[in-house]
This record gives structure tokens, C-alpha cells and sequence, in this order.
């Protein structure tokens, strides 16, 4: 027999894991998607838009990258590639589409600069147009993208306006980990709400995000975060908190990235991205309780209402198991993924757990972040 009292606590504490799926639902639902327009919404009097991609030891990506961006169909397009100190054959990629693509070497990176920011901020100062578009040298483009793109941010006068591309999973590990990873992202900064006025919901995401250059230089450009691992989160803070406008779109028609090529590539990068330069123990600590209390510990209330012998907590425990399978094999699919990898989802959070519990063992010993054979010391 459960004591009521432990029934109540465990029916509450369902109610808020159910209240948690339903929320991610929602912000899915509301996310906006931005299609290809039509060819009529770029004309010959389109604004210049530099691209501007930091590069380091991308020869396998980059090709494919350049390409798609020469093939734009936009009339007044600048693209410049930043080389930032690769030891592959990056350059060639590059020069191999001169006069077309600007070549440019940054001086050697100065202390207390992050490689990407510093290549950004020289690509930047290079660039002559009158939007910046900041591009990963690993997206895909639909011919119609920088079109869109612009002719999206004027007609919603953003001063930032960023791009959510398809997921492209292969393996394994991408297919389980990045479903995942991509619903935690949703609901971690609710991304929807980042186009609402009054709203503090605030992201970039710098694979694909856009600006006016005059803005992009009195929001102090990427010398205002050039110590911070997340560059583009920390640039739509500071524009949100100047009271610019910001959008952000979901465009899988648009924009395609595969994000890591290997295991250890991904391990790598999204334990970058947790860890962070503005390391903080106590938010390792409550994103590792957060994740094991809203994804497994509800997967114990079904054989634990069994074995006491608790209808009403069996009832619970299966709607907990409908809720959080259901929802995820639902995420899978929206990404792409087999449906059946949604089915996975514990693996995946058990991944993330190790990675923030990595992070964590990484913070008490001081430990830099490393990222592309660079490493950059934490602060607070």
C-alpha cells in the first residue's frame, strides 16, 4: 500500500513532467518556418550582402559550402572566406574560387580572443556590404536562401535575423544524440519567443544569421564576446538587451547542415557548447537533475505502480510512457530521423548527462575548453 502522501508527491510530480513535454510540443508547433521565396523578391536594386565564413581545416565541407553560395540566386552577393590557421588544404578550396570568393588571412589570434570570433571580426571589417551575413563553412544552401533571407529581415525590420537549417543525421549516435539535442535547444531558450517585442527569449544560431552591418558595429560585433564559446547566443543577448529587433525561423527547405562527421566529433563539439567559457557549476548541477528528473526517473513510475499494486499510479506511469515516447518519436521524425530512434531517447539523455557531468569534472579542475586544436581558459 502507497502511503498518500507519497501518491500525491508522485502525481504532482507527474503532472509537471507531462506539463514539460506539452510545453516543448507547443514551442514546436509555434516555431515559424521560413520557405524559399519566389524570384521576384530580389530584384537588381537588392542591397550588397557579404557572406562572411570563418574557415579552419574545412576542406571536406567547405567546397560544397562555396558552391551553393555561388550559385545563389541574388544579384549583389559578396563572399569573403576567413582561412583561420588551418593545416589542411582550406586554402586551396578557397583560392580555387577566386576572384569570386575573397581569400582572407587574419593576423595571429590574440590572447583572450576566441579563433571563430576573431576570424568574424576580420571577415567583417573586410566586408563592404550593407547586410553581413555570417555562414558556417558546413551549410548547405537552396539557391533561394540569401534572397529569402533578405528580403525576410526587411520586411520584419529585424536587426538580427537568424536561421534554424534541417538536421542531417547518418549515423548511429547523430540520429539518436541530435533529436535530442535539438528539443533541448527549443525549450532551453524558447526559441519562438525570440520574436516576440517583449519578450527575454533571446538566440542566435551561427550557422546562418544576418544583419545590418551599421547595427552590427554599434552592438560592438563579435569584439563585444570574442572570450565566449557561444558567440552567437551572447550577440542576440546583447542586441535584445538594446531593445533591437530579432527573428528566428526554422527553414529545412533553405538550409541543411550535417553538424559532426564523427563520434568524437560531436562529443567534442556539444560538450563544447555545455561547458562554455562563462563556465557555472550550479547550472551543470541543475541541467543534470533537470534532464534525470523530466526524462528517467518518470520512466520508473510505471513498474513501481505495478509492483505496489497502485492503479491510479499504473494509470500515471502509462500516460508517462505514451507522453515521453510518443514525443520523441514525434521529434525524430520532424527531424528526419527514423521514427523508431525516438524510442532511443534514454540513451540520449544518459549521453548528455555524461557530457555535463564531463563539463562538471572539467570545472573543478580548471580544465580549458578545447575545440579544433585550440584550447580557451574559463571564466566566470
Amino acid at each position: 500500500m502507497v502511503p498518500l502522501w507519497l501518491a500525491l508527491l508522485l502525481l504532482g510530480a507527474s503532472v509537471v513532467v507531462l506539463l514539460y513535454q506539452g510545453f516543448a510540443i507547443l514551442l514546436a508547433y509555434e516555431m515559424p518556418r521560413l520557405d524559399p521565396a519566389p524570384p521576384a523578391a530580389a530584384g537588381e536594386g537588392a542591397p550588397r550582402v557579404s557572406v562572411v565564413i570563418a574557415a579552419r581545416n574545412e576542406e571536406l565541407d567547405l567546397p560544397g559550402t562555396l558552391d551553393d553560395l555561388l550559385a545563389q540566386e541574388y544579384p549583389n552577393l559578396e563572399i569573403l572566406v576567413v582561412e583561420d590557421d588551418s593545416s589542411d588544404r582550406t586554402g586551396e578550396v578557397i583560392d580555387a574560387r577566386a576572384p569570386r570568393v575573397r581569400h582572407i588571412t587574419p593576423p595571429p589570434l590574440p590572447d583572450g580572443w576566441v579563433g571563430k570570433n576573431w576570424a568574424c571580426w576580420n571577415g567583417a571589417r573586410e566586408a563592404t556590404g550593407e547586410w553581413l551575413l555570417f555562414e558556417d563553412a558546413d551549410v548547405r544552401t537552396h539557391p533561394a536562401t540569401v534572397r529569402t533571407a533578405v528580403s525576410w529581415a526587411e520586411e520584419e525590420h529585424a536587426d538580427l535575423a537568424t536561421l534554424m537549417p534541417k538536421v542531417d543525421m547518418r549515423s548511429f549516435w547523430e540520429r539518436v544524440v541530435l533529436p535530442f539535442y535539438v528539443q533541448v535547444v527549443l525549450t532551453y531558450f524558447r526559441a519562438p519567443h525570440v520574436n516576440r517585442a517583449r519578450s527575454k527569449a533571446a538566440m542566435a544560431n551561427g550557422q546562418f544569421w544576418l544583419t545590418p552591418r551599421s547595427t552590427y558595429y554599434e552592438m560592438g560585433g563579435h569584439e563585444a564576446v570574442r572570450s565566449i564559446v557561444l558567440e552567437d547566443v551572447a550577440i542576440a543577448r546583447r542586441y535584445r538587451a538594446a531593445g533591437r529587433t530579432l527573428r528566428l525561423a526554422w527553414s529545412p527547405g533553405l538550409l541543411k547542415t550535417r553538424m559532426y562527421r564523427d563520434r568524437k566529433e560531436m562529443f567534442e563539439g556539444l560538450l563544447k557548447n555545455i561547458h562554455g567559457t562563462e563556465y557555472s557549476l550550479s547550472r551543470q548541477l541543475v541541467l543534470i537533475a533537470g534532464l534525470v528528473g523530466m526524462f528517467l526517473l518518470p520512466l520508473g513510475l510505471l513498474p513501481f505502480g505495478l509492483r505496489s499494486g497502485s492503479l491510479v499510479l499504473t494509470l500515471m506511469g502509462g500516460i508517462l510512457y505514451f507522453a515521453l515516447f510518443g514525443k520523441h518519436v514525434l521529434f525524430a521524425r520532424a527531424l528526419g530521423a527514423p521514427p523508431a530512434y525516438g524510442l532511443l531517447f534514454p540513451i540520449a539523455v544518459g549521453y548528455y548527462v555524461v557530457l555535463l557531468s564531463t563539463s562538471l569534472g572539467r570545472g573543478l579542475r580548471k580544465k580549458p575548453v578545447t575545440w579544433k586544436g585550440r584550447s580557451y581558459t574559463m571564466g566566470p
